[in-house]
């Protein structure tokens, strides 16, 4: 059983990205009104801003300690697993889906029929009372009791072989408390490529771009959150031909999706579905016609997470909409791609997921 935090906890008095104090009551707004500046490379400050960090980045930012170098899954490391666990533990689930239907700690309890310490001790830590009633304590929350159960057990998404997928490269950068995912893909015989997200450190995928002899043609944000472009300025600088492609409406017209848009890469596709829920402007991007048939592969930012999904920040019923109408249609081998924690594929989600 999990007793540690894991490394993007949040308290259930925090937003997901949890750096993001003293929000505004319309900041979905001001991030669709300014998240121009920020993917222009022209105004970084003004994202920290709006945001609520404070006026410089390092103050809020410290630099990655030695011992949490960002890392990658290489060219020899193709039998891929994160070595963390999932991004949420049982007691994180219970905790976000008790705060987005304002039901108290208390009555959650009660309902699980395990004290208030105990129950406290599960939000927090991840660590399950010897006895709890999962059957009820789902229907109160609304969560499928069983799949709650294998959380609680120790389930995880089975080992993925990156092999399938021969240009496709997973970045984990790592920040104070922090981890979140990038994704580079590219075109074998054209070598351009492709990146989503941006992570908090450019290094270890410029460095990847050089050593492969790519050209970064397209860039890919899947929500304009800060920990998913924090990196950016620095890729726009090396590579400033690089196209912008988002979903905030507020970004400069051609670096808008558009509908039914479909970005060539080389012989690879790239397509976008709107995922809001977790945030305003949120996207999956699937990319598929793979060498070898490989199955297609859904970046889908904070959206859904292996065995759990993004703070739904207000809009819950949304974001699971969108979840099982954009992501859990795909076909049953598709590789989920998240902006924290271990790849998935929608099989699993769909048979593990104590949301669905």
């Amino acid at each position: 059983m999990r007793t540690r935090l894991p490394p993007h906890h949040c308290r259930d008095d925090q937003a997901e990205n949890h750096r993001r104090r003293r929000r505004a009551q319309n900041e979905h707004l001001l991030f669709a009104a300014e998240i121009a500046a920020a993917l222009t490379g022209k105004k970084v400050k003004t994202l920290a801003r709006f945001v609520g960090f404070a006026a410089e980045h390092t103050a809020v930012l410290p630099r990655t300690p030695p011992r949490d170098k960002p890392r990658a899954c290489g060219r020899d490391d193709f039998r891929y697993r994160f070595s963390v666990q999932l991004e949420d533990h049982l007691g994180d689930i219970v905790r976000k889906t008790c705060a987005a239907n304002n039901i108290s700690r208390a009555i959650a309890a009660g309902a699980a029929e395990i004290s208030e310490a105990e129950f406290y001790a599960l939000c927090e830590t991840g660590e399950c009372p010897p006895k709890i009633n999962f059957p009820a304590l789902g229907k109160l929350l609304g969560l499928n009791a069983a799949k709650l159960a294998a959380i609680a057990t120790g389930w995880l998404p089975a080992e993925k072989d990156l092999s399938r997928w021969r240009e496709l490269r997973v970045f984990t950068t790592a920040g104070e408390g922090l981890t979140v995912n990038c994704f580079l893909v590219w075109d074998e015989a054209t070598r351009d490529a492709a990146l989503f997200d941006t992570g908090l450190d450019a290094a270890p995928v410029l460095a990847t771009i050089a050593a492969a002899g790519l050209t970064l043609r397209h860039i890919f944000i899947t929500h304009a959150h800060w920990d998913h472009v924090e990196a950016l300025p620095k890729f726009r600088a090396a590579f400033p031909q690089a196209r912008l492609h988002s979903g905030a409406p507020g970004a400069p017209v051609d670096q808008r999706n558009k509908p039914n848009e479909i970005i060539h890469l080389g012989g690879l596709r790239v397509t976008h579905r709107a995922t809001p829920g977790h945030a305003a402007d949120g996207v999956t991007y699937l990319i598929g016609n793979w060498p070898d048939d490989a199955p297609h592969v859904a970046v889908v930012g904070d959206t859904i997470f292996a065995g759990s999904m993004g703070n739904g920040n207000g809009a819950w019923e949304l974001a699971k909409q969108k979840i099982r109408e954009q992501i859990l249609s795909l076909p049953a081998d598709t590789l989920i791609c998240p902006g924290h924690g271990p790849l998935t594929t929608v099989v699993e989600e769909k048979d593990h997921n104590p949301f669905f």
